[in-house]
C-alpha cells in the first residue's frame, strides 16, 4: 500500500508541475506577415513583463496556423481568413474569436501597365481588367490567409 501511494504522490506531483509549467509559455501561431512586420518584437515583451508568461511564437501560413489550433499544438492563434476562422470555431475547435486588425491588399505590377490598372480604389475591376487584357497575374498559391482573401476577390469579381 505505501509504495502505491508514493507512485500516486509522485504522478501527482508530476502532474501539478506540469500544469503550472504550461501556464508559463503561452504558444502563439501566427502569420508571417504578422511576424515580419515586427509587431510581435514590440507586444511579447510587454505582455510578458506584465504576464509573467513567455511567448514561444511560431511564424506560418494561416491554414498552417490553423492546423496547429485544431491539433492543440498552440494555444492562440493570429490569422487573417475570416471564413476559414469562423469554420474553426463552428467545428468546435476554438472560442472567442476577436477582429485584432486589418490589411490592406495592394496590387503591384510592371510599370507599363498593360492592364491599365494604376490608380483603380476598385479591386473587383481592376481584377476584370486584368483578366480582359489577359495580363500574367503571380499568385501564392498556399494555404495562407493571403491567398484566400486573394481567391475570395477573384470569385467576387466573377473570373474564377
Amino acid at each position: 500500500m505505501k509504495s502505491y501511494s508514493l507512485i500516486l504522490s509522485i504522478l501527482l506531483y508530476g502532474f501539478l508541475v506540469s500544469s503550472v509549467a504550461a501556464y508559463e509559455r503561452l504558444k502563439l501561431a501566427t502569420t508571417t506577415s504578422t511576424a515580419n512586420s515586427g509587431l510581435l518584437n514590440y507586444l511579447n515583451p510587454v505582455f510578458e513583463e506584465k504576464s509573467g508568461v513567455r511567448v514561444d511564437a511560431i511564424a506560418v501560413g494561416t491554414g498552417k496556423a490553423l492546423k496547429l489550433g485544431q491539433n492543440g499544438d498552440v494555444d492562440v492563434m493570429l490569422v487573417h481568413a475570416r471564413e476559414a476562422e469562423e469554420t474553426f470555431i463552428k467545428e468546435g475547435h476554438g472560442v472567442n474569436r476577436k477582429d485584432v486588425m486589418y490589411n490592406d491588399f495592394i496590387i503591384v505590377g510592371p510599370a507599363s501597365d498593360a492592364a491599365g490598372i494604376n490608380g483603380m480604389d476598385d479591386v473587383i475591376l481592376a481584377l476584370r481588367k486584368i483578366s480582359e487584357k489577359s495580363s500574367l497575374w503571380f499568385s501564392r498559391g498556399d494555404d495562407s490567409g493571403t491567398h484566400k482573401k486573394e481567391m475570395i476577390l477573384w470569385k467576387e469579381s466573377a473570373i474564377s
